[in-house]
């Protein structure tokens, strides 16, 4: 059985360029599964005024501290992302402090708020308690962090990929207006061809092609510990940051085929192969259920016959994508 996306995405966003890669994406139907950036964790950090292509080192935090804080984070297998409010952002110095959310990606995933963050306190967060999940300890690291509500990060960082901030900014204003400090602008999350493109977290839950009923939609589930039904499938579902490729578009696949809308109900596990041979490019998954119920899954990756780019401005390439079917 293959997967493939079904429909085009929604109106109401931003429209690229014909030529656009998100446009190119969208034309040409390309599944989304298996295309989430891996993070078991997240550090996401309000950053007002403009950033670069490196938002971390190339915006108005101080550019050792943010270099610190992404190596802190890359090294434990994390990510770092700047935050803006949804709307105009001036160019300008960020004065008094800064929201900041610890977030844990992977089983019984959590998310930590920090309303009013310096500069010196994010130096001083516990990466390793972050990394593994320790939440009583990472909150003890960060002054004045509480539980939080599940947000939504929308990519804009238009210096990364112009289909981010064409296609990103409308639809997060326009979903922040619904759902009020729970929405909000990031830099690069990686996927820009499937722009506009976002991460629920706490659960790493990446999406594509979002516009801003969905992401008012994913929003409310999420209170619930759900995700809408139309979230699921090749068409929206890039899959949990959590997870290798492989195993996040193999999940996704028995989200899918099975309807399941409860985020904490499934888990993933790569099998080895029976054979005894080593392919990067074909994952052998047990999916399991909560219930019990289990499924075996083989994802390859193959080409679709499609050539093009995957970034706005670089050349066209061999487009590939999961092809996925039960054991």
């Amino acid at each position: 059985m293959t997967s493939g996306p079904t429909g085009r995405a929604s109106a109401g966003h931003g429209a690229s360029a014909p030529g656009a890669c998100s446009a190119l994406f969208d034309e040409k139907g390309v599944s989304a599964f298996g295309t989430a950036a891996r993070a078991g964790f997240w550090l996401a950090v309000e950053q007002t005024g403009p950033w670069g292509r490196s938002a971390a080192t190339e915006s108005h935090l101080p550019t050792e501290v943010g270099r610190r804080l992404d190596q802190e984070c890359a090294s434990r297998g994390g990510r770092l992302a700047m935050l803006r409010a949804p709307g105009p952002h001036a160019d300008a110095h960020h004065s008094g402090g800064r929201t900041a959310y610890l977030a844990f990606s992977g089983p019984q995933p959590w998310l930590l708020v920090a309303p009013a963050t310096s500069v010196e306190a994010l130096l001083e967060v516990d990466f390793d308690a972050l990394a593994a999940g320790h939440r009583e300890a990472a909150a003890a690291s960060l002054p004045g962090a509480t539980a939080a509500a599940p947000v939504l990060l929308v990519c804009t960082n238009g210096r990364r990929d112009v289909c981010c901030a064409i296609r990103g900014r409308p639809v997060a204003l326009e979903a922040a207006q619904a759902a009020p400090g729970r929405v909000w602008e990031s830099s690069h999350t990686g996927g820009h061809r499937f722009a506009p493109t976002g991460v629920l977290l706490p659960h790493g839950g990446t999406l594509a092609r979002l516009d801003a009923a969905l992401c008012a939609e994913v929003l409310e589930s999420a209170l619930a510990g759900q995700v809408p039904e139309r979230a699921l499938g090749p068409l929206h579902d890039r899959g949990r940051s959590a997870l290798t490729p492989g195993l996040q578009a193999a999940e996704s696949f028995v989200r899918h085929e099975i309807r399941e809308t409860s985020l904490d109900a499934l888990a993933s596990r790569e099998l080895a192969d029976p054979a005894g041979g080593t392919d990067a490019e074909v994952t052998r998954a047990e999916v399991t259920h909560a219930d019990g119920r289990r499924w075996l899954v083989e994802a390859g990756l193959e080409a679709t016959g499609a050539t093009l780019p995957e970034s706005c401005g670089k050349t066209a390439i061999a487009t590939r994508e999961w092809r996925l079917r039960r054991l």
